[in-house]
């Protein structure tokens, strides 16, 4: 990744239409849902999900996939920390356009460093960041292993693998965390549905057209 200088000849141009403009024509707070976990915890499998749920309401999302995203924003990018790290504030930086376009904007990302994070939360305003933790265990997302990831990273094929050579630092205080209750893991439509009734009673799904 070549090193870039910024360029100090840069202004920034407002423009008559805002993001109120455009929360109030869409009837709807854009937003980010930053969806984060182990490989295999079912970020990918929730956020469509969510997808499918928002649009039964009503309401305009897009999702950002971090594999999807790999085969072309980002797909110069590796796996080494500072690789992970600018591959997190690509997607922090499209994710606040889609928010201030007034989308929900759903990320699914296993993003594993709390800083990388943290510094997407500090992109947008207070509120408009929904960090959703997918705290499953290890040996489930393991058992899981849809891809075949674990097995080629346990055989030392995969290097700097998430939860087996490399760390992954959970949120200290995300505002939603989906876990198993009694070793039961909940269906994807009801963990959606907890996520939406989240964003609905923070007043994200419906806009005072009067305001």
């Amino acid at each position: 990744m070549s090193a870039l200088v910024n360029s100090s000849n840069i202004f920034w141009h407002e423009c008559p239409v805002g993001k109120l403009d455009r929360q109030k024509l869409l009837k709807q707070r854009g937003c980010v849902v930053w969806i984060t976990g182990l490989s295999g915890s079912g970020k990918s499998t929730l956020a469509c999900s969510l997808g499918r749920e928002l649009h039964s309401r009503g309401n305009l999302s897009y999702i950002l996939d971090g594999d999807n995203l790999r085969h072309g924003l980002n797909k110069d990018l590796g796996f080494k920390a500072e690789d992970r790290a600018e591959n997190i504030r690509r997607v922090g930086e499209v994710a606040k356009l889609f928010s201030d376009a007034g989308l929900i904007c759903i990320a699914s990302l296993i993003s594993p460093y709390r800083k990388d994070r943290d510094a997407c939360r500090a992109m947008l305003e207070d509120g408009s960041f929904v960090e959703v933790f997918m705290n499953m265990p290890l040996e489930v997302c393991e058992q899981r292993d849809a891809k075949g990831l674990y097995k080629l990273a346990r055989a030392g094929k995969i290097k700097g693998f998430t939860g087996i050579d490399d760390p992954y630092e959970p949120p200290l205080k995300s505002e939603i965390e989906l876990k198993l209750e009694n070793g039961v893991c909940a269906t994807p439509s009801a963990m959606a549905g907890q996520v939406a009734t989240y964003l609905e009673n923070q007043g994200i799904l419906t806009v005072d057209h009067d305001k």
